[in-house]
């Protein structure tokens, strides 16, 4: 997801063995050090490189046996190493990229929610319409029932009433169900 910046490289800091420093001097956050030669290299850089043979004497003396002592804070250094080392711009973009998406996102949940409630509106219409409906079936079907129990009364009285005109009717216009 995030770009990785490639692993710091250990840094040789060649100084006095804690054994052979007092007790008190063995965490310092400063060593001392000699300037770089003059022809040794040209660079730009106020700090010197840890790894040219110019930095802090040579790999068989101890960094005071030069003569010039000038201080370098271990923390500075590391500080303008990392920062040299990391490139903000691409945890910037991913920043801006994060915040674009979280408020899309966001956006879509807010529609989101607004159908949902939309809907809800729309099921709890379509709701009381069908209870309404149900309601009117159940009416209708009551009528019809009411209906078909009076023609069949009334049928039933005609034909005992007057049976030769009701057979005569009955075959003049058959049922339709053939009773």
């Amino acid at each position: 997801m995030y770009a990785r910046s490639p692993p710091a490289l250990p840094l040789s800091v060649p100084g006095k063995s804690p054994q052979n420093l007092p007790m008190h001097q063995a965490s310092y956050s400063r060593v001392a050090v000699s300037p770089p030669q003059a022809g040794a290299s040209a660079t730009s850089s106020a700090v010197p490189s840890l790894t040219s043979g110019s930095y802090a004497g040579s790999s068989a003396g101890d960094s005071e046996s030069n003569g010039g002592t000038s201080g370098v804070d271990l923390v500075e250094l590391m500080n303008d190493r990392l920062s040299n080392a990391v490139d903000p711009i691409p945890l910037d973009r991913s920043l801006a990229r994060q915040a674009q998406t979280s408020g899309a996102l966001n956006a879509k949940q807010q529609e989101l929610l607004e159908l949902q409630a939309l809907a809800q509106r729309r099921l709890k219409g379509a709701r009381s319409n069908f209870a309404d409906g149900m309601k009117a079936a159940k009416e209708v079907k009551k009528d019809l029932d009411w209906t078909q129990k009076r023609v069949s009364a009334l049928k039933t009285k005609a034909e005992r009433r007057h049976p030769a005109e009701y057979q005569k009717a009955r075959q003049r216009h058959p049922s339709p169900n053939g009773c």
